[in-house]
C-alpha cells in the first residue's frame, strides 16, 4: 500500500500525501510544523512509515484554524498540542465552556534587549549577527510577530539614531536587506498549486517594497501561493498579471504620499471569479474606490487575504 494512501484508523493513520490533500496544507509545511513545534505523526504503519492518527490530523486542522485567525504560529502550535486525544474530552487548556481563548494575535512584545540587541548588531553592521536573530525569531515567533514586534521597533531605533547622528542609512539598508532575504526564503516555501494566487505589488514609482515581502511571507505560513510584482509595478502591468492569473486577492503597497494616488486602482480590470483588491501604506491619499479595502497593519492585511480564502 502506497504510504500516502489514508487506511483505517484501526490500522495505521495517515501518511503525509493524505493529510495534505485532506487539510489543504503543503507538504513541506507539514514537516515544518513537525520540526518547529512537534505537530507530526506519532504513529507507524506495520511497514515503518511515519503515520498521522486521528488525534495528530485534528491537532494538525486546528494549528490551520487558529493561524488563520492571525496567531503567531508558535502560540497556535501550543494550543493544538494541547487538544486531547479523544474527540470531546477535557483539558486544561479549554475552559468550562469548550470555547479556547487564545491570547491576541500581536501576542508579547519583544523583550526590549533584544530589540536592542538587533538595532546594536545593524549599526555594527553585523550582518552574521542580524541574520542569526531575524532567522531564529521568525521560526519561533512567526513573520507577523517578527515584524511588528522585533523588527519596526529595532528599524524605530536605528532611525533615531540617523536623527541623532545624522548617519546610519548603511545600517537601515543592512537590517532591511537580511529580513528580506528571509521573508523571501519563508515565502519560496509553497510548492505550486492550483489554487488561485494572491497578487502583490508596490504602487507605480513605489520603491520601498518590504512590507509586500513580508505579508508574501506571513501568508506563505498559512499555506497561501503568492506572486509579488515588487517596487515600481506599472499598473498595466498589474492590470495584465491580474487577467493572466485570475487572483484571488490584490493587495498594493505605497508608502510615500507622491505614490498614493487612488485613481489609477478604480481602472484595474474586474477578472472572474471576482477577487479583492486590498491597499496598504501611509502613502495613499483620498478616498479608497469603491470595492477596494483599505488596512493599516500587516495582521490587519493577512486577515483580510485570508478572509477572501475562506
Amino acid at each position: 500500500m502506497d504510504e500516502d494512501t489514508p487506511v483505517s484508523e484501526e490500522d495505521a493513520g495517515f501518511g503525509i500525501g493524505a493529510v495534505s490533500r485532506r487539510l489543504g496544507i503543503p507538504a513541506p509545511t507539514l514537516r515544518t510544523w513537525n520540526l518547529r513545534y512537534g505537530l507530526g505523526p506519532s504513529r507507524r504503519s506495520p511497514g515503518g512509515h511515519r503515520r498521522y492518527g486521528a488525534a495528530d490530523v485534528r491537532r494538525l486542522a486546528e494549528m490551520k484554524r487558529l493561524i488563520a485567525t492571525g496567531l503567531v504560529p508558535a502560540e497556535a502550535a501550543r494550543l493544538a498540542l494541547a487538544l486531547p486525544d479523544t474527540p470531546g474530552a477535557r483539558t486544561a487548556a479549554v475552559p468550562s465552556g469548550g470555547r479556547r481563548t487564545p491570547r491576541p494575535p500581536g501576542g508579547r512584545p519583544a523583550p526590549r534587549q533584544v530589540v536592542a540587541a538587533l538595532a546594536r548588531a545593524a549599526v555594527m553592521l553585523d550582518g552574521r549577527a542580524v541574520a542569526a536573530l531575524v532567522e531564529e525569531t521568525l521560526a519561533a515567533q512567526g513573520v507577523v510577530w517578527t515584524w511588528e514586534h522585533l523588527f519596526l521597533p529595532a528599524l524605530d531605533a536605528v532611525c533615531r539614531g540617523q536623527d541623532a547622528t545624522g548617519s546610519g542609512i548603511d545600517a537601515e539598508h543592512l537590517l532591511s536587506g537580511h529580513l528580506q532575504a528571509a521573508l523571501h526564503r519563508l515565502a519560496g516555501d509553497v510548492p505550486p498549486r492550483s489554487d488561485r494566487p494572491v497578487l502583490l505589488a508596490c504602487a507605480e514609482e513605489e520603491q520601498h517594497s518590504l512590507p509586500v515581502h513580508a505579508l508574501a511571507a506571513a501568508l506563505a505560513e498559512r499555506g497561501v501561493q503568492t506572486r509579488v510584482l515588487g517596487a515600481r509595478t506599472p499598473y498595466p502591468a498589474l492590470a495584465h498579471a491580474m487577467r493572466r492569473l485570475g487572483p484571488a486577492a490584490v493587495f498594493v503597497w505605497s508608502q510615500r504620499a507622491e505614490t498614493g494616488e487612488t485613481a489609477p486602482l478604480a481602472a484595474l480590470p474586474q477578472v472572474r471569479p471576482a477577487c479583492r483588491i486590498v491597499i496598504g501604506g501611509r502613502g495613499w491619499q483620498g478616498p479608497a474606490p469603491e470595492g477596494v479595502v483599505r488596512v493599516s497593519t500587516l495582521p490587519d492585511a493577512v486577515a483580510c487575504v485570508m478572509s477572501t480564502l475562506i
